[in-house]
């Protein structure tokens, strides 16, 4: 992966949790979690399953409302998940259109903020192609162009490049991270990927039975190799795991 130059971050919240509790029956999902994302941030949330990860993404998307604490989110929250989750009766226009759907401008500005999405992708010359057509990385490339497409200033992501090949993976990393300089929304990364954690964030926290019980800031160039070997045994041995 090509190194990079960290980046002046500002300071303006683009998400925060105070004390959020959330019960599923007798079970306590999350335990008094307080975070912040950054307008320009990326942290990433780690942790084994069932500790509660997705369920932090659930409340601050707003698909989860009864929990207690405070949740604070600047606009609309765009969300991409594991698998793209594509209309297949859709082209892959139509499909990234369906990010504005909550909002009210012209047709012609929905299809042209859609082409302009597809283009920051790569996929311009994809924007008629039904979903099944195309490969894995295509396909989560237009559900990131989905999410992006109403130009949010938060980005939830859970899991979105567990299901694709190593070589593929890197590339949608490298993605991301242009499409983040680019228009410097926060990002909230759910991943079971250390290195993958450690070499795109700024932040790592670590999330255990519902509680958050470790926070590590990250230095260094973005995608180093020492820059995750710097902080791998430390994030592994907050996960129980013999680096």
């Amino acid at each position: 992966m090509t190194l990079t130059t960290p980046v002046q971050r500002p300071t303006k919240s683009a998400a925060r949790l105070r004390h959020v509790d959330k019960w599923y029956g007798e079970h306590h999902v999350l335990d008094d979690v307080s975070l912040d994302v950054d307008r320009g941030e990326i942290v990433a949330l780690i942790g084994r399953s069932g500790s509660g990860k997705s369920t932090v993404l659930r409340v601050l998307a707003g698909l989860s409302t009864d929990h207690t604490g405070e949740r604070d989110v600047a606009g609309a929250p765009a969300m991409a998940f594991q698998e793209p989750r594509l209309f297949p009766w859709r082209d892959v226009r139509t499909n990234v259109a369906y990010g504005l759907t909550r909002r009210r401008m012209p047709k012609a500005e929905v299809a042209q903020r859609a082409e302009q999405a597809l283009a920051d992708v790569g996929l311009a010359d994809r924007a008629s192609a039904w979903p099944l057509t195309l490969s894995g990385g295509q396909a989560q490339r237009v559900s990131l162009a989905r999410a992006l497409v109403a130009e949010p200033q938060l980005l939830l992501l859970d899991e979105p490049f567990g299901a694709l090949d190593a070589l593929t993976r890197l590339s949608m990393r490298t993605l991301l991270l242009d499409l983040w300089r680019a228009h410097t929304f926060g990002v909230l990364l759910v991943t079971h990927d250390v290195d993958e954690a450690v070499a795109l964030a700024d932040r790592v926290l670590v999330l255990d039975d519902g509680k958050v019980v470790h926070s590590l800031e990250i230095d260094g160039p973005r995608g180093a190799s020492p820059r995750t070997e710097r902080y791998r045994a430390e994030l592994l041995d907050q996960l129980g795991v013999a680096g």
